[in-house]
């Protein structure tokens, strides 16, 4: 692959699971993109399953969008699955969901920079707004903040209680954001090893258990209160409700670039079961992998329609 100046990069993990939201995201950023042509993907799939052969997944990438500038790289999970530990939700603990973390290593070196997604996101803008954000200083990363949030709640009482753990947030304001859409430096992240980093802190987790959730607090230890803030609207995250039970949220206030149904409940998965929240309409339109029964369903609703919209004496 040829690093061309103009392109916008975009990482995002590929799997089987969801294949679905991630083929949904992939359309939404193509068709509000003011230059298509110019935006290029690198897609990540696990290398260990038969299910997720980076080249099955490839071709079956090629076959949906002919025209895509795309690349799909195998991720060895070996390397990270001994650092996970258990979370409050059995889907935080897949491999996958730390590739984000590898991204630096995985890429070409000639990528400089790239936005990264998860699979579970709808874009209702122009990427290259996003693309375009410049991160100050010597920031590594940039990404929506939401400092009125609770921030200790992120970790164990006994992390806060601590002193030689707590104060690694000494003489920064931390706040929270979502890891699922960041804009990343990755000269800045390998000239940092911001990866040893990060294992280092997953590493603690093993032994002493100082946070509940996946992926995200190590994020929170190494980069928050230095990240360069993005305008909210594009991450309209928690849209798939709570990450145990699960239930329906509405938007956030203010204008949307970017649907992010984080959270246990997933758009795809709520509207075949017919279970579906408002905010799940909002992603349907770009659902290109409707199972077949639904599509057949819709089919003969639509032939119904038609008979009963043209006289009798045609025929369709």
């Amino acid at each position: 692959m040829q690093c061309y100046p103009g392109h916008v990069h975009i990482a995002m993990t590929l799997d089987t699971e969801y294949l679905r939201g991630s083929m949904a995201a992939v359309h939404s950023v193509l068709k509000h993109s003011s230059c298509p042509e110019d935006v290029f993907f690198h897609l990540v799939a696990a290398a260990e399953s038969a299910s997720a052969d980076p080249m099955a997944l490839s071709r079956l990438v090629r076959s949906t969008f002919p025209s895509l500038n795309f690349k799909v790289y195998p991720f060895r999970v070996d390397i990270v699955k001994n650092l996970i530990s258990a979370s409050i939700r059995e889907a935080l603990e897949n491999p996958l969901n730390y590739a984000r973390n590898y991204l630096a290593d995985i890429l070409e070196p000639c990528v400089q920079r790239v936005i990264y997604l998860d699979s579970d996101v709808i874009v209702v803008d122009d990427i290259r707004k996003l693309w375009d954000t410049s991160l100050t200083g010597s920031r590594v990363i940039g990404a929506p903040e939401y400092c009125h949030v609770n921030f200790t709640k992120y970790f164990s009482d006994g992390f806060w209680a601590d002193r030689a753990l707590s104060r690694v947030f000494g003489g920064r304001n931390p706040c929270y954001f979502n890891t699922g859409v960041m804009v990343m430096d990755l000269d800045r992240w390998r000239e940092g090893n911001y990866l040893k980093k990060i294992e280092g802190w997953m590493q603690l987790q093993k032994q002493r258990r100082i946070y509940e959730l996946g992926s995200l607090p190590p994020f929170l230890l190494v980069f928050a209160g230095d990240v360069e803030p993005i305008n909210h609207q594009w991450n309209q995250h928690g849209l798939g409700g709570d990450n145990v039970v699960g239930s329906c949220r509405n938007l956030h206030p203010g204008g949307v670039s970017l649907l992010h149904w984080s959270g246990k409940g997933k758009p795809w998965a709520r509207l075949d079961a017919r279970k579906s929240c408002p905010v799940d309409f909002l992603w349907e339109p770009y659902d290109l992998y409707k199972p077949q029964q639904q599509q057949q369903q819709e089919d003969v609703e639509l032939v119904v329609s038609l008979q009963i919209s043209f006289p009798s004496h045609y025929s369709l």
